[in-house]
């Protein structure tokens, strides 16, 4: 056993690294396009939507769902914008998922809104109503707290960033950092 020429760990490294760092920009190629194809999906269907509010003379609900189309796309743009800098960058950074998630929450206090708006029109104001308003009240105050939240630490992540451009912009680093 001690005669057996032992491989050089260092080359292991090597190939494994490059084995793995490939196959992850596979997967950031593959899960981009997928991304991008449910994008121009999400358009279309965000396009015919508007052209169908259009001819309901811009009623309420019709009007409600081509804005939470239209910010579920913003979502996906800003979720394909994350994997394609991190596919540069081979970093990670968390302010694009909270841009993501202030979306998401703008979008259910639109959705909560509209829906409370229509237990308080109604003529019968039962019991089971109340409750139902009273749960959207709640539930409002909740993201509420979560978009100050979210707002706060994309914020602070602005100020504590060195350069003051926002995460995940592209700029090449002038001659005085150059390594």
């Amino acid at each position: 056993m001690a005669d057996e020429p032992q491989e050089d760990p260092g080359t292991l490294t090597q190939a494994s690294t490059f084995l793995f760092l490939h196959t992850e920009h596979a997967i950031y190629a593959i899960l981009g396009l997928l991304l991008a194809a449910t994008a121009v999906l999400a358009l279309f269907d965000a396009g015919r939507l508007t052209l169908e509010a259009g001819h309901a003379f811009g009623r309420a609900p019709q009007l409600l769902e081509v804005v939470d189309r239209l910010l579920f796309l913003l979502m996906l743009v800003e979720i394909l914008h994350t994997v394609r800098v991190s596919m540069r960058s081979g970093r990670l950074t968390c302010e694009p998922f909270l841009i993501v998630g202030l979306i998401a929450s703008i979008r259910r206090v639109l959705v909560v809104t509209l829906q409370s708006s229509e237990f308080t029109h109604s003529k019968d104001w039962t019991p089971e109503k109340q409750a139902l308003f009273q749960a959207s009240m709640i539930e409002l105050g909740v993201l509420a707290a979560l978009i100050l939240a979210m707002v706060a630490s994309i914020f602070l992540l602005h100020r504590a960033r060195d350069d003051g451009h926002p995460a995940g912009e592209e700029h090449s680093p002038g001659p005085e950092t150059r390594g």
